[in-house]
This record gives C-alpha cells, sequence and structure tokens, in this order.
C-alpha cells in the first residue's frame, strides 16, 4: 500500500508543477510534504495520509485518505481559493499512476480556519482515493 501511497502523491506533485495557475501562486515551491524553512506563503502542503487494504482474491485495492493543507499569511479566502485549485488539479488526476491505476478520486469536504498562535490562515481538503 506504500507504494500505491507514492505513485498517488508523485502524480500530484506532477499535476500541480504542471498547472499553470497554480504554480504562479505557489512559485517554486509548489506542493511539498514538509514544512520548508524559510516557509513561503501561500503554500500547499501535503497533511495526513491514510491507507486502508482493501485488496480481494482478485486484485489489490488501496483505499487512501489524503489531506492537502492551504496555508496564507494574507487570509481564509486566499487558503481557500488555493485549496479550491488543488482540488480542481487532483480531480483531474491521471488514470494510470506508477505501476497503479487510479479508480477514483473524490473530495469529501473542506475546512479552514485561523491559526491564531501562528497569525496564519488554513485551509484543509480530505480526499478518498482508490488505487488498484
Amino acid at each position: 500500500m506504500t507504494n500505491a501511497v507514492n505513485a498517488l502523491l508523485a502524480a500530484l506533485q506532477q499535476a500541480v508543477k504542471a498547472d499553470a495557475t497554480l504554480m504562479a501562486v505557489l512559485g517554486p515551491q509548489g506542493i511539498t510534504d514538509r514544512t520548508v524553512r524559510p516557509q513561503l506563503f501561500p503554500a500547499l502542503v501535503v497533511g495526513s495520509v491514510e491507507a486502508r487494504d482493501y485488496s480481494t482474491g482478485e486484485a489489490e485495492v488501496a483505499e487512501i485518505l489524503l489531506t492537502l493543507e492551504a496555508w496564507s499569511a494574507v487570509s481564509r479566502r486566499e487558503a481557500e481559493e488555493l485549496i479550491a485549485e488543488a482540488r480542481r488539479v487532483a480531480g483531474g488526476l491521471p488514470e494510470g499512476l506508477d505501476g497503479f491505476r487510479l479508480v477514483n478520486v473524490r473530495h469529501r469536504r473542506t475546512v479552514s480556519r485561523r491559526e491564531v498562535k501562528a497569525g496564519l490562515f488554513v485551509a484543509e481538503a480530505s480526499f478518498r482515493a482508490v488505487v488498484e
């Protein structure tokens, strides 16, 4: 299942890098899976990832629950607009992943909030992907 997760994340990273709209906003850092020092804002970060095995006797299947975080130093609106663009890109991921097939990817929910201590805004979008 770990390889399915890595294939999905690699496809997501490639899709973000290929999207001129997102890259114009994010700059060369693109999407990251860790905090970059110094962190540039706005930022798109891979949050939590959970993989579940749903294999059958005929096929290996993984359900992947993925959270993307959009961070802004300006406003909640900027974070929500960034996550909307990320949703658009995630919805258009190719079926063929590196050695796997993406059955589907669906947006589950988006939550936004202000991180008072950091003085930042974050929007989190949760996705469910099925990979075989």
